[in-house]
């Protein structure tokens, strides 16, 4: 397996527009939200109902974590939080807020989580215009993994965490 240098580094080959990298700022926390939407909405089979918050979201955040900790257990304890953070906010514009902000229309995370997820990859689609070259993820989908570690790696080299 790689080492999580080695996917930062390839990463990293179409990432160096300064204009780029911000909008991956933006987008890459985006898509990575509405993916746990957007499987957040994915009806569940009875047997999964009896366990709260058990769902193809967290399931699938557990696989994703998995493959985190063999790259870095510091930067999967990152990727952990903040996926925790982000089911807490599905869990709230789910039952208060969007709501409240909505009344009786039903908007929900399914269709919220659409359309950020658009906007954002057409966000990205853009960034890499800029930048001249084709997303990583036309070479390997993994990369799809790797651009939320990416990002928290920088998070972690600013605040001078060793990963």
């Amino acid at each position: 397996m790689k080492s999580v240098e080695t996917w930062f580094n390839e990463y990293a080959e179409s990432h160096r527009n300064p204009i780029n990298k911000n909008i991956h700022w933006i987008c890459v926390p985006l898509i990575y939200f509405t993916v746990i939407g957007l499987l957040w909405s994915i009806p569940v089979p009875s047997l999964f109902q009896s366990v709260p918050y058990l769902n193809f979201a967290t399931i699938s955040l557990v696989l994703a974590l998995a493959f985190y900790v063999r790259l870095s257990p510091v930067l999967a304890l990152g990727m952990l939080i903040l996926s925790s953070l982000m089911i807490y906010l599905i869990v709230l514009l789910q039952g208060t807020v969007l709501p409240i902000l909505l009344g009786t229309y039903s908007y929900g995370i399914l269709e919220l989580s659409i359309t950020i997820f658009v906007l954002a990859w057409i966000g990205q689609f853009i960034g890499h215009k800029i930048e001249g070259k084709k997303p990583s993820f036309f070479k390997d989908l993994q990369f799809l993994m790797i651009g939320p570690i990416w990002l928290l790696g920088f998070i972690y080299q600013k605040l001078k965490i060793a990963y």
